[in-house]
This record gives structure tokens, sequence and C-alpha cells, in this order.
């Protein structure tokens, strides 16, 4: 018996019954020989990880754009929270935790620079809704590995896919990525808002700090626990109405007083300018692009091809291409 083999055993054995089975995956887009030392969703967890893609989100935004000071979020760090906090989620309910991990490590793949700035950005000049969970999508499906994708389960693909959106994914692994997502950045942004002295803790509504906690780690605890207490034994992730209602109360308070703030957000303008100055120049001058967007251009078309390569930027590159294009440098007489 392989190693893959005694881990879907292992599976088999402990996993509740409404887990997703490595063994019973609906598989690849291209079929491929399994591994004999990995499941499949160790595999997609692995590729991920060690995608290109992934490391971008080390450089890109998740609130606060190009904050002072090394202790903020960016995409990397918030992916991994999620990451965390879907494990220990589906470890206490019996759900698959590689499944989990993978779909969590790849949910923020197609976030453009600057945040949701850079999503609005090419909204608006693309004339078409650009949503960043049909971007990470595309990201493993296609644009990785030089068009050819990283070739995932289908489980993990719409574990990523439903992260965000009307859907859900079918999986309930993918249902706690959904969830864990939305646990993490509330909480992390408070923590984020708080250091950049937009929130002070005692800002929080004293009825949400009462049900919550008045923590960082207090409210991620009830949130957690109280996921796993309302699902423990059941086929659905739930949570009591209670928590649940002052969780979207949280989130309702931090739109209102840091995701539209204006201290928060006073640089938006100049990324979206960025962003769009930037798809603009590419669309009249396709030969710019890189040589492994060229032969994309016939297959779906140049404003497709601008977008996912401006989307695919850091916050840093982007700022950078745009001072090397529109920026004058410096001229001196030697």
């Amino acid at each position: 018996m392989t190693i893959r083999e005694m881990i879907e055993q292992r599976e088999r054995d402990s996993l509740a019954p409404y887990a997703a089975l490595s063994a019973q995956s609906k598989g690849r887009g291209r079929p491929e020989p399994e591994r004999d030392d990995r499941t499949c969703y160790q595999r997609d967890a692995d590729r991920i990880l060690h995608s290109r893609s992934f490391r971008r989100l080390m450089h890109k935004t998740q609130v606060f754009l190009q904050p002072e000071g090394d202790h903020y979020r960016t995409r990397m760090t918030h992916t991994l929270e999620v990451a965390r906090i879907a494990r220990t989620i589906a470890r206490a309910l019996g759900l698959n935790e590689d499944l989990t991990e993978a779909a969590a490590m790849g949910h923020d793949l197609g976030h453009t620079p600057f945040g949701h700035a850079g999503e609005k950005a090419l909204t608006e000049v693309m004339g078409t809704e650009f949503h960043h969970n049909e971007q990470s999508l595309r990201v493993v499906d296609k644009l990785e590995k030089d068009g050819r994708g990283l070739n995932l389960t289908y489980e993990v693909r719409r574990g990523i896919l439903c992260h965000s959106g009307p859907d859900l994914p079918e999986t309930l692994e993918g249902q706690i990525v959904r969830l864990s997502d939305r646990i993490a950045y509330i909480n992390h942004d408070i923590d984020d808002a708080v250091r950049a002295g937009i929130l002070k803790n005692e800002d929080i509504p004293r009825d949400l700090a009462a049900v919550l906690g008045e923590t960082h780690s207090q409210r991620i605890n009830t949130l957690v626990s109280d996921v796993v207490n309302s699902s423990r034994n059941r086929p659905v992730i739930a949570m009591t109405p209670a928590v649940e209602a002052a969780m979207l109360e949280l989130r309702e308070f931090m739109f209102e007083r840091v995701y539209r703030n204006p201290v928060a957000k006073g640089e938006e303008v100049k990324a979206r300018r960025i962003i769009q100055e930037l798809y603009k120049y590419y669309l009249e001058h396709p030969e710019k692009l890189p040589q492994d967007f060229q032969p994309q251009l016939d297959l779906e078309g140049l404003p497709r091809i601008v977008c996912d390569y401006v989307a695919g930027m850091t916050d840093k590159y982007a700022v950078y291409k745009f001072e090397e294009i529109f920026v004058p440098t410096g001229w001196a007489v030697r």
C-alpha cells in the first residue's frame, strides 16, 4: 500500500461521513496519474503554494495602500490567516483539512494590485464587471504555468471560485473557506485600523463586543467556536443566529468606519488612475506586453490579456511600470 493509499484509508476511517474524501474527488480537467506520496488535495495545496501568483500576494494590498510599517496585513498574510482558521474548523468537524487548505491558499490569487480599488478600476475601464474570485479561478486554470494552468481538482477549483459571490461551494470544506475569509478579514482589518489610528478598540459597539469579545483573539475564538459548535455532527456549516448577526453588524460597522473611510482610502483615486492608465497603455501598445502573454493574444483577445497582465501586478510593480511609462526620467549633460 502506498502512502497516498494509507492516507486515503485513514480519511475513510476517521473523517465525518459528509467530508470530501480525496479518493472520491471528481478529478482534474486534464487526467494525470496519481502520486504515491500525496493525495490529490495535498498536491493542489503544494501547486498553489509554489506558484508565482501566490508569491505575488506578498506585495499586494489588503486594505491600506502601501502603509508605512511592517505589520500591516498583505494579501499573503490574509491568505495564511484564512487558511489557519479554516483548517482549525475543518479539523474540529472531522472534515478534509487538505482540501480546506488548498482552497484557502488559492482563494485570493486573482486579486488586483491596490485591493478592491484595483477591481473597481478594471471594472470601469473594461466596461464589464471584474470579480477577483473569477480571476482567481482563471489564474489557476489558465494563467499559471505559461498558460497551462495548475490543473487543480474540481473541489478545490469550486472552493476558490465560490469563496465569494452568489454560489456556495458544494463541499463543506469550501463553505468553511468562504466563512473563514469573512472571519479573518473583519477581525484583522480591525487590528490594522487600530494600528493606523483610524479606530480604537473602544469604538467597537458595546453590544457587539458583548457578544463577540473585546480583543482580536477573543473575537476570533468566539466566531470559530460558534461555527464548530453549531456545525458539529451536522452536514452543514452554520452559526448561531446571535453570533452571526453580531458578525454581520460588525462587518457593516467596518464598511462605515474603515472601508469607506477617507483617510484609509485617500490614495485610492491615485491607485485607480495607475491601473486604468496602464490598462489603456497596453491596449494601445500590445507589443510591450511580456513575451509569455503574446501567444495568448490570438486566443482570447487583447482586452482580456491586458486585464490579466495588469491584474497580476503587485502594488510596487504597478507603480514602477507607471513611472517607467509616464514619468520623465532625469537627464544630465555628461
